[in-house]
């Protein structure tokens, strides 16, 4: 008889919080960060993830004529949509103003986002190939709009490993929702576990990590852990070889420990000063509002602690799926979204200024696609995928500056089109990376995050 339990016999016994926490990865690559190919202008990456599509042309894309031709029929020729319910053309229910030393337009949707515009750039040339949800959504975090590939983050993980040893290089603020697509747009695919999101519950009110608290003496669970490395290193000798899963999950032990005394720290936000909590909203009687200022306020202390790339979640509320996605009722819903993410949004960047941290901490603002100028129904959008605005801030974009155009009613991205490859190219070479060299083989080819595409957006570099 085998003396030795198998590794599945382990897990199974030893799921006492440390199984549960190999399993979702929380070591992120190794402890040491790794060096990147050129000097990069950000240490870390923030994606704000706008899940259902925002209306480019109510939010950052102003379009006068759909003003002048409201309710009129759509002149230009219309690709297939969503549901193929097109109506007229449908003029923005709000204003736009200029904003900042820069000038650029934002609408009344985004007044907080607006007093920061100097700090961001705006690009208002996305495109993507996709129109439905899942597979842009897909598109935006892993490069491909089929499950199984790695996301972004798990490539930066890979790429640069984790500043902090306690904390994982790859986190995901949730608010309690999951996009379309589901968890495999936080997965690593065919990249080691270890760099797969951990994902921080911001929204149930319990432990942000389930079993993150110790449950016993700190001896005993150092017994459990030397058990584990044993039997680990027992397995990988009777195996004959290397086996870097097992090394992943024995260095997994270990990181969920060093995590118990981290993550609650990490996560405790009554030591931040009432005017931090009042910048974030987290005094608001929106309960909504409160929450997302809560999960961006998680978002900067992560990483003020050296966490590479943190995702944040949308609020689980208005809608359980696709918050922004107004097929109908677009005036009350948009403005809702809006008002909970605002300003939090704006404070998120006012706080990294004044700690010195945004010079070092690309944001990124987006959604899976746009929105139609002309209406679905009465008061609704379709998606569009042709054209569509996003943001970047700090780490080494140039403020207060536009990049791209759609046309005149903001169906079409016409000019300096970008592309998700092009987008994640400019991420990567932002984090010092080149995403031509980014690569790992799997079934006997060289796969990277931009596949054979994308190109670097050099003129938003500063």
């Amino acid at each position: 008889m085998n003396p030795y339990i198998n590794r599945r016999q382990l897990l199974q016994h030893g799921a006492h919080g440390f199984g549960w926490l190999a399993l979702n990865a929380m070591l992120a690559g190794t402890a040491q960060a790794q060096k990147p190919h050129f000097k990069p202008r950000a240490k870390h990456a923030i994606l704000l993830f706008m899940d259902g599509g925002v209306s480019h042309v109510d939010s950052f894309d102003p379009k006068p004529l759909l003003k002048k031709e409201n309710g009129l029929p759509f002149k230009m020729k219309i690709e297939a949509t969503q549901f193929d319910a097109n109506g007229h053309v449908l003029a923005s229910p709000w204003s736009f103003k200029p904003y900042g030393k820069s000038g650029i337009p934002v609408s009344d949707l985004f007044p907080c986002t607006g007093s920061v515009i100097d700090d961001i750039c705006v690009i208002r040339s996305m495109k993507v190939d996709f129109p439905e949800h899942a597979q842009a959504t897909l598109m935006l975090h892993c490069g491909h709009p089929l499950q199984g590939r790695p996301s972004m983050g798990s490539w930066l993980s890979y790429g640069l490993g984790t500043e902090n040893q306690n904390l994982p290089a790859y986190a995901v603020v949730s608010g309690g929702m999951v996009p379309l697509g589901g968890v495999e747009n936080f997965g690593s695919g065919f990249l080691p576990a270890t760099h797969q999101a951990s994902t921080f519950d911001a929204f149930s009110g319990g432990e942000a990590i389930p079993n993150i608290t110790p449950r016993e003496a700190v001896t005993r669970q150092i017994g459990k852990l030397d058990f584990v490395a044993t039997s680990d290193q027992a397995f990988l000798k009777s195996l004959g070889h290397a086996d870097p899963a097992v090394d992943a999950a024995i260095r997994n032990y270990e990181t969920a420990f060093a995590m118990q005394s981290a993550v609650p720290e990490l996560t405790d936000l009554r030591g931040e000063t009432e005017i931090t909590r009042k910048l974030y909203g987290l005094d608001s009687a929106d309960k909504l509002k409160s929450q997302y200022g809560r999960q961006l306020l998680l978002a900067r202390r992560m990483v003020e602690r050296g966490v590479r790339c943190v995702e944040v979640g949308y609020v689980r509320g208005i809608r359980n799926v696709a918050p922004w996605d107004q097929h109908g009722s677009l005036m009350q819903h948009h403005a809702q979204n809006a008002y909970i993410v605002d300003q939090a949004i704006a404070a998120l960047l006012t706080d990294l200024k004044s700690r010195g941290l945004l010079d070092s901490t690309l944001v990124i603002w987006a959604g899976e696609f746009g929105r139609t100028p002309f209406a679905q129904g009465a008061d609704g959008r379709d998606h569009n995928p042709q054209g569509f605005t996003i943001w970047m801030a700090g780490g080494g974009v140039k403020g207060g500056m536009t990049y791209g155009a759609t046309d005149e009613y903001g169906y079409r991205a016409v000019e300096d089109v970008v592309t998700m490859p092009d987008l994640h190219a400019t991420i990567l070479h932002l984090m010092g990376i080149n995403h031509k060299k980014l690569t790992f083989e799997h079934g006997g080819r060289d796969y990277r995050l931009t596949d054979v595409h994308g190109e670097v957006l050099q003129k938003i570099v500063a």
